[in-house]
Formats: structure tokens, sequence, C-alpha cells
């Protein structure tokens, strides 16, 4: 992951919006796809270009908080998630099934960060995933607020996860 690419984390962010997703993809991807992830720090991301080569986004909104999840993977990453997640051989490439596997991934996590958010009070519908295929696209989001990169390692490769929610 090129350290250019983010800002270290100097904003005060609540933590209650964070976490969710941290707790949720270490649960999705340990247990659905037997992957064990390894977060690093999370940073401020400093451009709205996307991290990986299949990257899943997803609409969140309430009467208080407004935003999205991004959910972005380099093609050997999840190329071999989803290899575990459907007990095959690795496939050679990104193809149709490794990016419906991304939209399903986007929606587990984000499902269970909104499960966790709606016993912290905030209550979100979800819009359905949008599916994106190419490194270094650009990606406008619903809040103007800051967007909080959580980038992870597994043996494979690294993905990240942003979160971009702000309060209304």
């Amino acid at each position: 992951m090129p350290a250019q690419a983010f800002l270290p984390l100097v904003i005060p962010m609540k933590v209650e919006f964070i976490n969710p997703f941290l707790q949720a993809t270490k649960n999705v991807l340990e247990t659905m796809c037997q992957t064990q992830v390894h977060p690093k720090k999370a940073v401020l991301k400093k451009d709205k270009i996307t991290y990986g080569d299949v990257t899943g986004i997803i609409g969140m909104a309430s009467s208080e908080v407004t935003g999205c999840m991004i959910l972005s993977f380099s093609e050997k990453c999840i190329v071999n998630i989803v290899a575990k997640m459907l007990m095959e051989d690795p496939k050679d490439g990104i193809d149709d099934e490794i990016i419906d596997a991304v939209g399903e991934l986007t929606n587990m996590i984000c499902g269970g960060a909104k499960a966790t958010l709606g016993k912290l009070n905030h209550k979100f519908d979800l819009a359905t995933p949008t599916m994106i295929t190419g490194k270094g696209v650009e990606i406008a989001t619903l809040s103007e607020s800051p967007t909080i990169v959580i980038p992870f390692d597994t043996e494979h490769g690294g993905f990240v996860i942003e979160a971009n929610l702000a309060e209304k």
C-alpha cells in the first residue's frame, strides 16, 4: 500500500463509528473466509482514489448520520479469499464470481457494522452495494466528512475498509 495515499489520523473521529467496521471485518473474513486478518493503524484518506483492484461501496443513511463504507481488495488478496470462502482453487484473476463475492462481503461486513451501531442507537438504512473494478478509480462520497481508512494485511496481501460517516 503506497504510503503517500494516506495521512496520519490527526483529527478526532467518533470511535463508535469506526470500531464496528473493524470488528465486522475481522468476524466476516475470519469465520466465513477462513482468512486471518491483521488490522493496521487507521489513517485519514487524503484523496478519493480506490485502493485495490476490486471495490465494493455501500451507502448508509439515517435521520442523524449519512455516509458510506468502502471495501477494496488487491487482486491477489481477493482471489485467495474467495478461494477459501468457496473451498476451491484460486482463480487466475478477477471475474464475475470474484466481483459478486466482493459484493457479498461488502453486504456482510456493513450488515455486521450496522447491527453493532444499532445497539448504540444508530439505526441505518443500507443501499445495494455498487461494485467497481480497476485500480485508481475516483469515488465521490455522500458525506463531506473525512474518510477513515483501516488497512488490513492477510497472508495473500492487503485490503482496506473505508468509513465515511458524518452526523447531519
